[in-house]
């Protein structure tokens, strides 16, 4: 069974290099033909140490006295050989370098682009720290063999080059030498048989500690405020160590074989001496051919490793390629028509029959209303009723499991790649802000003037205290934007996507930790700004519904009801309850406001 495993890896690494050979035939080529020079040019420094040997070191040995133009002769052909082994080493190097790294570019380009086509759905069954891996380690680790293919490749010239020239100086010594070949290949299969399943854990060990760390990370609110610092890092010290493990296994059965087959081509040196220091002595051969043999034996051990290292890095490969591969061929990809929205005016919103699921529960029913331009529609139901799925497919984030969303009478699916993004705009309920400038997170890098910036900032109550700011639209907010508080986070997310003079702006709780007269006030600029857009807004807070022109009612994933809000009050029991509901909590939050107030008020004055 693990013959036929490891045989497997070894043919599916091997497709892998094929792909890479492929796509970078020039780069290859041009590896390949510099290690062959530096294979060729090793092979003949043999051939010149022993012309040398035997035409200037032993005559001068017999005579006394060098002979001038051997000597030169002699220096020239090392010094050459030398040269251009040393060309053929650089040249080597760098085509490997540069195409073992474009792969890894190109890897990593396409998983990339991968995730941004595949629907949100995709990515919430896949945890980042995986997403990570497979854009980091497993690119890298898929065309790990392609730094030492080349000279593996290039080095078979110098193996047969070395091979031949040993058979036409002496065939007895030649036979054996080649002794020890059998053994060498017997050697590097058990090699591979042993190394190939502990480096394919290896590697998927280091994917589940990427996954453990950014979890870690990305959770460090909650495991500091809850205590749970010693749990993650012992959860992510088990994990570390079991890598540890891992590549000291990996470690150990490299530290066994190599230096295995570093002495196996040595001890076929000691037979060709052996048996050529006989052969000598009966002068079938001369001096300098017992030392080209010899020297050329001695060389052949380093094709060897070389192909060893190319068959050693294999299966890391396989895993690499695998887990990349995985996303590449991930089914849901977005398909996008030819479509283009118009720009000009409100966009007209519809959603049809829309139903949609997460694995066996249904979030959506037959979710079916129309929005006119320039309006605005407040989504209000209970947690759990589907508000923010709908918002998802509105965007496209997601698309229906049945039934379509209408675009100015364009299913967004026959919309062509980028143009939803030229005339929606999401504000979501979690705000995320890059470390970066005021300016640099409104703008995202589109060429927008700074009189753009600053009115979409006045449109979103945010103009205030970004002037107050030590740098105004150059003050960096830090990461996740933590130097601002919650408000002015929602304030700035939603200059933002106003700043792109949306048709159709959808607000996902966008202004939940905004002061309700600060969010009546961006309510309204939205409403008498010039660039006017139609609005849909996931609204808690009974003044926010209020404003709307119309409210949609959802309950469990259907629409229930809608109208205006006074006529949802007066026939909708559930809309009435919830609002209600609403109501007292505003209430409530108001009076403890109050009373903090009051006794702040009261602190200053006592002392």
């Amino acid at each position: 069974m693990a013959n036929k495993v490891t045989s497997a890896v070894m043919r599916q690494g091997l497709r892998v290099l094929g792909v890479a050979v492929r796509a970078e035939k020039a780069v290859f080529a041009s590896a390949v033909v510099a290690s062959a020079l530096y294979g060729g040019m090793t092979v003949a420094s043999a051939w010149a140490l022993g012309w040398a040997t035997q035409n200037v070191i032993i005559p001068t040995f017999g005579k006394g006295e060098i002979a001038a133009g051997a000597l030169w002769t002699g220096v020239l052909l090392i010094i050459g050989t030398a040269l251009l082994k040393s060309i053929g080493i650089a040249g080597r190097r760098i085509f490997a370098g540069v195409m073992q790294y474009r792969m890894q570019a190109r890897s990593r380009r396409d998983v990339t682009k991968q995730y941004l086509r595949l629907p949100l759905a995709w990515h919430q069954r896949h945890p980042t720290g995986q997403l990570l891996a497979n854009a980091s380690s497993d690119a890298e680790a898929a065309w790990a063999p392609l730094a030492p293919l080349p000279m593996a490749v290039g080095v078979v010239v110098m193996l047969v080059t070395a091979a031949v020239g040993m058979l036409f100086t002496d065939l007895v010594l030649a036979l054996v030498g080649f002794l020890v070949f059998p053994a060498i290949a017997v050697l590097n299969l058990v090699y591979q048989r042993r190394l190939s399943p502990l480096v394919t854990r290896a590697q998927q060990l280091r994917a589940e500690v990427s996954e453990i760390a950014h979890e870690s990370f990305d959770g460090a609110l909650v495991v500091k405020t809850l205590g749970r610092e010693d749990l993650e890092a012992e959860r992510f010290r088990r994990r570390a160590h079991e890598l540890r493990d891992a590549n000291v296994a990996v470690g150990r059965v490299r530290g066994l074989f190599d230096p295995m087959l570093e002495a196996l081509p040595t001890l076929g040196v000691l037979a060709v001496l052996g048996v050529g220091a006989m052969r000598l002595s009966t002068g079938d051969i001369v001096s300098g051919q017992l030392v080209q043999v010899a020297y050329l034996f001695t060389l052949l051990s380093f094709p060897i490793r070389a192909l060893g290292w190319v068959l050693a890095e294999l299966p890391r490969s396989v895993v690499g390629w695998t887990r990349v591969q995985s996303v590449l061929e991930a089914e849901g990809s977005m398909v996008y028509g030819e479509e283009t929205p118009g720009r000009d005016e409100p966009a007209t919103l519809a959603v049809s029959d829309v139903s949609y699921s997460y694995g066996e529960t249904e979030v959506l029913h037959d979710v079916t209303f129309d929005l006119p331009p320039g309006r605005t529609v407040a989504l209000v139901g209970p947690t759990g009723s589907g508000k923010s799925t709908l918002v998802q497919l509105l965007v496209r984030l997601v698309d229906p499991d049945t039934g379509r969303v209408l675009l100015d009478g364009t299913d967004l699916r026959e919309l062509a790649y980028g143009k939803l993004a030229e005339s929606v705009a999401l504000v979501p309920q979690q705000t995320f802000l890059f470390d970066d400038t005021v300016r640099g997170n409104v703008a995202l890098d589109l060429p927008m003037p700074d009189e753009q910036v600053w009115a979409a900032l006045r449109v979103a109550q945010a103009d205030g205290f970004v002037s107050g700011l030590g740098a105004g639209l150059d003050t960096r907010v830090g990461e996740r934007g933590t130097s601002l508080s919650g408000g002015q986070r929602q304030r700035l997310a939603l200059a933002r996507a106003i700043a792109r003079r949306p048709r159709l702006l959808i607000l996902d709780d966008a202004t939940s930790s905004v002061d309700p007269q600060v969010e009546a006030r961006i309510l309204y600029g939205l409403r008498d700004r010039a660039e006017a857009s139609t609005v849909v807004v996931v609204a808690y807070r009974l003044a926010t519904i209020a404003l709307a022109d119309e409210v949609v009612y959802l309950d469990r994933g259907r629409v229930e009801d809608r109208g205006t809000h006074q006529e949802l009050l007066e026939r909708c029991p559930g809309y009435r309850n919830l609002v209600t509901a609403y109501e007292r909590e505003e209430a409530v939050r108001a009076a403890l406001d109050a009373d903090a107030a009051l006794g702040l008020e009261e602190t200053e004055v006592s002392a």
